[in-house]
C-alpha cells in the first residue's frame, strides 16, 4: 500500500513537471516570437504536445516536439492569428453595439457566445485533424454546436483557470497556459471520439 501511494505521489510530481515545463516553453517561445508573432505557434506547439499525451505517447521529448511544431507551424499558426484577432475584433464591435442600443443585447450576446466557443475549439481541431482554414472554422463551429455538454464542462474549466491565476497569479509561469490548454484539450479530444465513434457507425450501417 505504502509503494502504491509512493509511486503514485511520483507519477503525480512528474506530471506537475511535465505541465510546468511545457508552460515555460510556451512563455519563452511566445517572447521569442516578439509575442505577437510567437503567441499562435507556441500554443499550437503547446496543444500538440498535450494531444500526444491524452492519446497515450507520455514519453515523447517535450522540447524536440514542440520546437519541431514550433518552427513547421510558424507561418500557418499566424494566418490563424490573424484571423483570431479579427473575430477579437468583432467582439469587441459587439460589445459596443450593446452599450449604445440595448435593444440588441440578446442576438449579439449569442453571436459572442457562438464565436468564444468555435474559438475555444479552434487549437484542438488545428492540431488533431489536417484541414484547411475554411474547415477548420467549420469543424470547430459544428463541433461546438453538436457537443453542448463538452461546452459547459470547457468552460467551467476555462473559467476556474482564469480565476484561480487571478488570486494566485504565480502559477501563471507555471500552468497559466498548460493547465488551461490541458482541460480545453482534454474536453475536446472527448468531444472528437465521440463524433468519430459515431461516424464509425454509421459507416457500418
Amino acid at each position: 500500500m505504502k509503494k502504491r501511494s509512493i509511486s503514485h505521489l511520483y507519477a503525480l510530481t512528474e506530471w506537475i513537471s511535465r505541465f510546468a515545463f511545457l508552460n515555460i516553453l510556451w512563455i519563452g517561445f511566445t517572447i521569442l516570437g516578439l509575442i505577437l508573432f510567437g503567441i499562435s505557434p507556441s500554443t499550437v506547439a503547446m496543444f500538440t504536445v498535450i494531444r500526444k499525451w491524452l492519446m497515450g505517447q507520455s514519453d515523447i521529448p517535450i522540447f524536440q516536439t514542440f520546437w519541431g511544431t514550433y518552427k513547421k507551424e510558424f507561418l500557418r499558426s499566424n494566418g490563424l492569428g490573424v484571423v483570431l484577432a479579427l473575430l477579437a475584433g468583432i467582439i469587441y464591435l459587439d460589445l459596443y453595439f450593446i452599450k449604445v442600443n440595448a435593444s440588441i443585447q440578446i442576438p449579439l450576446y449569442l453571436i459572442i457566445f457562438a464565436i468564444v466557443m468555435t474559438v475555444l475549439y479552434i487549437f484542438p481541431v488545428y492540431v488533431h485533424y489536417n484541414v484547411t482554414f475554411i474547415q477548420l472554422f467549420k469543424n470547430s463551429f459544428f463541433i461546438m454546436l453538436v457537443n453542448p455538454i463538452s461546452n459547459i464542462l470547457m468552460l467551467i474549466g476555462f473559467v476556474t483557470s482564469f480565476f484561480v491565476i487571478k488570486y494566485i497569479p504565480g502559477l501563471f509561469f507555471f500552468f497559466g497556459g498548460s493547465m488551461t490548454a490541458g482541460l480545453i484539450m482534454a474536453t475536446s479530444y472527448t468531444a472528437f471520439q465521440k463524433i468519430e465513434k459515431k461516424q464509425k457507425e454509421a459507416q457500418t450501417i
